[in-house]
């Protein structure tokens, strides 16, 4: 899916003026028809990015479907931080599950609209990278074997964060966690464990699997629309950095996202029942160092001492993710 025809003309951003564009080349958010499903007054921290990924997924998918979505969400940061009771900033229709079946009932709420011959209307489940990987995992994975007609989205900002930062399976190597302390010999996350789940989708042979980014919105909701012009089981996977346990600053949210994927440690891609059709990629490659210094889950490889050899390990990843996916000229590095 290629949707980078908008030339940027501004010198150090990544934005555009609307008068520079024709209305069909615009951005939902930058249409006042969006919907602001996820309104103000919710409670996330400064720079949430996950915020700005459900704000930007689920307008998306209110155009794509005229308005006629119900969304199930799992536990998590999500939803304690948009709906304290007896408070909501959803203007859907909007169902808190358990932290583990947000897709199993997803997958029940689809099948009582087929029942009722309700065809228009069309089923998100939500979850962060804990109840999408770990403890929904099982109920994720019976989703996609039976194709339900599901989109779901992993808002992954790899860690436990709505309980004190603990490791989830989306933690990457070295990070420091409450549970994975930068203590010992190999300080922070092990290196060899956690899973990738778009793989997992993919191996599945779902009809549609996609990774994206809140440093590209208009990536983003390209495949959130694509994906709801497809019937069957579909899984968005959405960087979305968190500055209170990442340890980062709220104005680099953005910019953290943004270097994941210039580094290779985010790869963005699509695919459709098992094979990949597309890639974004890389402008312009960066070393992990400019990623991983910016955080301070991250702090101890640099302090007291420069770690080199982690380091390179951590390089060694992204520049794997930049040959199996081809992410630069194509798959050449």
């Amino acid at each position: 899916m290629r949707t980078s025809h908008v030339k940027f003309y501004q010198t150090g951003t990544f934005t555009v003026g609307n008068r520079l564009l024709s209305e069909d080349d615009r951005s939902v958010q930058s249409t006042l028809e969006r919907t602001n499903s996820l309104n103000s007054g919710h409670r996330a921290c400064q720079g949430c990015g996950e915020a700005l990924g459900a704000r930007y997924a689920i307008d998306a998918a209110m155009r794509a479907t005229d308005n006629q979505l119900i969304a199930a969400n799992a536990t998590g940061c999500l939803e304690v931080f948009s709906t304290p009771y007896p408070e909501t900033s959803w203007q859907i229709p909007w169902i808190h599950s358990l932290f583990g079946n947000t897709a199993a009932v997803a997958t029940g709420v689809a099948a009582a609209l087929r029942v009722k011959g309700r065809n228009d209307t069309r089923v998100v489940a939500q979850g962060g990278d804990g109840g999408t990987t770990d403890i929904g995992f099982g109920c994720l994975s019976g989703m996609f074997e039976r194709n339900d007609d599901v989109l779901y989205i992993c808002y992954d900002n790899e860690a436990y964060m709505n309980t004190g930062v603990q490791r989830s399976s989306a933690t990457p190597p070295t990070a420091r966690t409450a549970t994975s302390p930068a203590k010992g010999p190999e300080p922070g996350n092990v290196f060899g464990q956690g899973k990738n789940v778009p793989m997992i989708a993919m191996a599945h042979e779902i009809p549609y699997v996609a990774t994206a980014s809140v440093a590209d919105v208009r990536d983003l909701e390209a495949k959130v629309t694509r994906a709801m012009s497809i019937r069957g089981a579909r899984y968005i996977h959405i960087l979305v950095p968190c500055p209170l346990g990442w340890g980062s600053e709220p104005q680099h949210t953005v910019r953290l996202a943004r270097l994941a994927t210039e580094s290779g440690l985010f790869p963005v891609f699509e695919a459709e029942h098992g094979e990949i059709t597309d890639r974004r990629l890389i402008r312009r490659k960066v070393p992990v160092e400019e990623y991983l210094s910016l955080q301070k889950r991250f702090a101890h490889l640099f302090k007291p001492e420069l770690k080199m050899d982690v380091i390179a390990r951590l390089q060694a990843v992204a520049d794997r993710n930049i040959r199996r996916f081809g992410l630069m000229n194509g798959g050449d590095d």
